[in-house]
């Protein structure tokens, strides 16, 4: 067990980590040119956190959650998700008292004990975007074209936009009435999980995966039938601003999202280029979170992305994802006056922003060379006792096969062509 990880945890290898690279930095120059800044919040919270602002009744509550108590004996839980940690940092850190919108982004690790699955892990990381104090649905527009932008910008295609409201607490309680008259008929028919949620969030029931609960809700009442006018009146103003923004969308009455602090806006990016349709960004409105967690009354709006689920899909599709970075010059050396060379080199190169390696395994001249094409080097630099004497290097274009002598202050320019 000592050598096997944890089951629903995944190591991120070296040969992997250059397309984590990729997206992390693809999605931190969309958030840059939006005007976002990063934010970091610890790995754990207060599990009360959780139950207030993600909700008892949701099953990440429920069932989900990694919960322990710390030596004081406080009950602290692993991060299910990202928004409860930036809310409490926002009210804890008195962000509210500065620029408003607060406009925030981050990338986390989150976990949820779930059976693993692809792209679905019990450690899964997740891309978040947050927005504080913004009412507008503009805020909302925008928040969901930054999402649509950074999926183009990695090269997922197929991608359709779908948005909904789910209301406000007062439109929401009218709406919860009809849906449980609705559904009691067919209470006995229902999962153990439904039946469960029937009296405590009967809205969770329209997004249930079993195939007899989505039977039985597909004709079910939708809560656009219960907008109060300010709700209707925002989904129409968020409708206009995503077309002024040139965004596409469907209405999808049955988007719900399954966090009890939405509001108003929910919505989904799905991409149908790996045959079946997926769910690759979800998020939505949450007027109320900061205040329900002792903040001032602050409206909010942002989404999640998992990371390990976006690479699948970009795998999927064959969207560009680089390979292990090239060695930009790896240097072989003979005899010790050679190594001590070597070495005085490498650090100059590598001052200079090359990637350089040496054998720090001193095999002989040949493993050298064996080493060299692992490592994948571009140019190989070899120093002898003829290269001491010129003051050159003999440089090898591993691609072409051309050698030529080099002087070590050219080789910069001519590595970089």
């Amino acid at each position: 067990m000592l050598t096997k990880a944890p089951k629903g945890t995944k190591d991120i290898l070296p040969e992997a980590s250059p397309k984590w690279r990729y997206v992390e930095e693809k999605f931190r120059e969309v958030c840059r040119r939006y005007g976002l800044e990063e934010i970091r919040t610890p790995i754990f919270e207060h599990t009360e956190l959780f139950q207030r602002g993600v909700g008892d009744t949701t099953d990440i509550v429920q069932k989900e959650m990694y919960i322990f108590e710390d030596h004081a004996g406080r009950s602290i839980s692993l991060k299910p998700e990202g928004t409860a940690g930036v809310v409490r940092s926002y009210i804890e850190n008195k962000i509210y008292a500065g620029t408003k919108p607060a406009k925030v982004y981050y990338e986390t690790p989150c976990f949820r004990y779930e059976r693993p699955q692809a792209g679905r892990l019990r450690e899964f990381h997740q891309f978040g975007v947050e927005v504080f104090g913004a009412s507008s649905m503009m805020a909302d527009a925008e928040v969901i074209t930054l999402a649509m932008d950074f999926l183009k910008s990695v090269g997922v295609g197929g991608l359709e936009l779908r948005i909904n409201s789910i209301g406000c607490p007062e439109c929401r309680s009218n709406y919860r009435k009809a849906l449980q008259d609705y559904l009691r008929p067919h209470f006995d028919e229902l999962c153990e999980d439904c039946k469960g949620r029937f009296e405590r969030n009967p809205m969770r029931i329209i997004d249930c995966k079993v195939p007899r609960c989505g039977e039985i809700a597909k004709d079910a009442p939708r809560m656009l039938d219960y907008l109060c006018e300010d709700c209707s009146s925002s989904f129409e103003e968020l409708k206009s601003n995503l077309k002024a923004s040139g965004v596409e969308f469907t209405v999808d009455p049955g988007i719900v999202r399954g966090l009890d602090y939405y509001t108003k806006t929910a919505f989904e990016i799905v991409t149908n280029t790996i045959g079946a349709q997926g769910t690759v960004c979800g998020g939505g409105r949450y007027d109320n979170l900061v205040e329900e967690l002792d903040g001032p009354a602050t409206p909010g709006i942002g989404f999640g992305l998992g990371i390990e689920r976006l690479l699948i899909v970009m795998e999927a599709t064959g969207a560009y994802l680089p390979d292990a970075e090239k060695t930009d010059v790896f240097i072989a050396f003979i005899g010790d006056a050679a190594k001590a060379e070597a070495q005085k080199l490498a650090r100059k190169l590598r001052n200079e922003g090359l990637r350089v390696m040496l054998d720090v395994a001193e095999r002989n001249v040949k493993g050298q060379f064996k080493y060299s094409d692992r490592v994948n080097s571009r140019f190989t630099a070899t120093i002898g006792d003829d290269e001491l004497a010129s003051g050159c290097v003999s440089l090898k274009n591993m691609e072409t096969g051309e050698q030529k002598l080099v002087s070590e202050v050219d080789i910069p320019s001519v590595v970089r062509g």
